[in-house]
């Protein structure tokens, strides 16, 4: 036999294993029909009984329990494979072996061969991938298996990603300009007092809280920032983060200007201004532009109300953290979620946004974020009615048109090109044998690496001591 897989067996590797089950009579009837190991694999008790006109009863059920026995071998082609304590120096092509044991039982003897792959890739498990139940692995290659799910074209896309960004940075200079223009239209505060609003009416002003609410949305883009700096798949993150920023701020944008609610608290210095023709509006638009809307910065605006942009950036920041780190980190995913909610609670206690903005803004934004996440993670765009996602969704066919599944959380150093993993287990191929190794931590790895550059940089000195000692 050519392999000792299932799937790949030819139509005599079929005869011989019949002849092994002691079915040999129906050897020939597999070869007039051209039953190779992936048909044979596909085969139900009725075919044994009209298709091959096997008319004894004992063994149809024989020959269906053999093949249901394939079926289980063939899975085992289909897994990572088990951890093993040491690696194979030359790769072996000798045929399977079957042995009749008691009840017919079938028992190949793999060959190593049977595990190489032309590029060795590894896969961490505590990517989301390893949070999928235990299903039948899709193919990645002709040895090693991805979990069921996760991408297997994982393609950086870099013009795709740039046309994010621009597109994002569009949406923020659109969402500048409506800043000015509603400004500009924020009702009198004496002739439209503030909203009742449940929360502002029952929590004092705080002044300081509305910049440690900035403060708090600082932190998490540099934590963010620090993710996508080691994230092996910093692209394909940075893409989503800019199309669902652009796509939920541009909506901002509609309801911002659809509708003037009055100051939500009389504190607010807000009145429009008078007598502003274009260029004032371009040049303050500028300065809201360059200043990203923060009032540390030295931004000032009102009657941008509806919804709270900062509502919306803290969200995204604190869903997309934890979307793309593993579920183990869960000091930092407690730690995001307690930044964006005390982050929340700074906005009313600032009395800077009624509560009807705070919480229409976090809605749509973790709406925003888990519909295209969804769509993407099950994979919509390759299932039979995609044509509707395509109507719907231009902008998510584009940007995820090549990705068939959950994107893993993998790690490298874009500097050195190390795998920077944490602790977690990884499959390699390695001189044509799958071998299973755990990977040390990430600060493990930075001192080993360390430790490395000294004793090499020792073992120069001592030769150099060596050679000019020689020399003299």
């Amino acid at each position: 036999m050519t392999s000792s897989n299932p799937e790949l067996w030819t139509n005599e590797d079929v005869g011989r294993w019949l002849e092994a089950q002691g079915l040999g009579q129906y050897k020939h009837g597999f070869t007039r029909h051209k039953i190779n190991g992936e048909a044979l694999l596909l085969l139900t008790e009725k075919d044994l009984k009209e298709e091959l006109n096997i008319k004894i009863l004992g063994d149809v059920k024989r020959l269906f329990a053999a093949i249901a026995r394939v079926r289980h071998l063939s899975t085992y082609w289909d897994s990572p494979p088990p951890p093993t304590s040491h690696t194979s120096t030359h790769s072996t092509t000798s045929p399977p072996t079957f042995h009749n044991h008691h009840h017919n039982n079938l028992h190949p003897a793999p060959s190593q061969s049977s595990f190489s792959h032309p590029r060795a890739r590894n896969y961490s498990s505590d990517s989301q991938a390893s949070d999928l139940p235990d299903q039948r692995r899709s193919s990645v290659g002709a040895g090693l298996r991805r979990p069921s799910g996760v991408a297997t074209q994982l393609k950086p896309e870099y013009l795709k990603t740039a046309i994010s960004f621009l597109y994002m940075l569009l949406v923020t200079w659109i969402t500048a300009i409506i800043m000015v223009f509603v400004h500009d239209r924020v009702p009198d505060k004496e002739r439209h007092p503030p909203l009742p609003d449940i929360f502002l009416d029952n929590v004092p002003h705080i002044p300081w809280a509305f910049h440690l609410c900035e403060i708090t949305i600082l932190v998490l883009t540099i934590t963010w920032m620090s993710i996508l700096f080691i994230h092996k798949h910093r692209s394909i993150a940075i893409r989503r983060f800019c199309a669902l920023s652009g796509s939920v701020f541009l909506l901002r944008c509609a309801t911002m200007f659809i509708t003037s609610l009055s100051v939500p608290g009389t504190h607010l210095d807000c009145a429009p201004r008078q007598g502003s023709d274009l260029s004032t509006k371009v040049d303050q638009a500028w300065i809201i532009w360059c200043g990203g809307g923060l009032s540390i910065k030295g931004v000032r605006t009102c009657g941008d109300y509806m919804f709270s942009g900062h509502t919306t950036a803290l969200t995204l920041l604190n869903f997309f953290i934890t979307e793309y780190t593993p579920r183990r980190m869960y000091y930092l995913h407690i730690a995001s979620w307690v930044l964006n909610t005390f982050g929340i609670f700074f906005i009313l206690a600032a009395h800077e946004h009624y509560s009807i903005d705070v919480f229409i803004a976090f809605y749509i934004t973790s709406r925003m974020f888990l519909y295209y996440h969804s769509l993407a993670n099950n994979r919509a765009l390759h299932q039979r009615d995609s044509f509707r996602t395509k109507i719907w969704f231009p902008m998510f066919s584009y940007f995820e048109a090549h990705i068939d599944g959950i994107v893993p959380n993998e790690y490298s150093n874009p500097l050195s090109g190390e795998n920077l993993l944490t602790k977690n287990t990884v499959y390699t191929i390695k001189a044509n044998t799958a071998t299973r190794y755990k990977v040390a931590h990430t600060t493990s790895l930075l001192v080993m690496s360390a430790r490395k550059q000294v004793l090499t940089m020792k073992h120069m000195l001592e030769f150099l001591s060596f050679f000019i000692n020689v020399q003299i």
